[in-house]
């Protein structure tokens, strides 16, 4: 059973136009350092789900694009690297922390930013719209995809 994700991605690092043009429109996601954020990549999300691409941390922070899940997960090499901003010196390679998945891009939407999910009345349970929630991948419940993929992205 195909299940709905929000994965946000600083555009800065890696947008939804940077995805597009990844080879096969296809980015592994990297650097994702919060535990549950990880258990859902590792044990909940599967190959083929559709993703929300949700670009944050900018001056306007919003949906994108409309994504998959392109791959089952593996271990985050960024945590092994010292260069890398996301380095995790407690990590160990026979012992990893964090894992990556592949994402590829289907296609760009029109920007569909917080003041316009807010002011949708059946978006109010979104997980993204809760007070204290900054998770970087959460689930997104199929009533709510289907009204901002089929609904409010296109119009």
């Amino acid at each position: 059973m195909t299940q709905y994700w929000l994965m946000k991605s600083e555009p800065d690092e890696c947008s939804i136009d940077d995805a597009l043009a990844a080879p096969g429109a296809t980015v592994p996601w990297t650097g994702v350092r919060n535990y549950q954020a990880r258990n859902f990549m590792r044990d909940a999300m599967q190959v083929g789900d559709g993703v929300l691409f949700y670009h944050s941390s900018c001056a306007e922070p919003g949906i994108a694009g409309i994504a998959r899940v392109a791959s089952g997960t593996r271990p985050d090499p960024t945590q092994f690297d010292p260069a890398s901003p996301y380095h995790d010196p407690k990590s160990k390679p026979d012992e990893p922390r964090w894992l990556l998945l592949d994402v590829q891009a289907l296609r760009k939407t029109r920007l569909l930013g917080l003041p316009e999910l807010r002011a949708t009345p059946a978006l109010a349970g979104m997980r993204l719209l809760q007070r204290g929630n900054r998770l970087s991948v959460m689930p997104v419940e199929p009533a709510h995809w289907g009204l901002i993929v089929d609904g409010l992205l296109a119009s």
